[in-house]
């Protein structure tokens, strides 16, 4: 049997994208998003809300409080900024 060879081209790259509301945009070029997802327990079988937030890189500051955007996965830009936004 031939094995197949893996190259750097054929490694999958992370390209998460997430939806969410911004809930601060005092900073310069960051946001503040809340993303929330509705997961079951695994063990109690009991479905929970979930929220994170994460910093969202911002580049023309076009998002203010309250809109409804989508954030996407990028290379590190900051210690805690690794999503950049997408749409308003």
């Amino acid at each position: 049997m031939a094995t197949k060879k893996t190259t750097t081209e054929e490694k999958a790259v992370k390209n998460t994208v997430l939806a969410g509301v911004v809930v601060k945009a005092a900073m310069q070029k960051t946001v503040v998003v809340k993303v929330t997802r509705f997961e079951k327990h695994p063990k109690y079988q009991k479905y929970m809300t979930l929220t994170k937030k994460y910093k969202v890189h911002d580049e023309n500051g076009i998002a203010k409080v309250g809109d409804k955007v989508e954030i996407v996965e990028t290379r590190p830009i900051s210690k805690d900024k690794h999503f950049t936004l997408v749409t308003k």
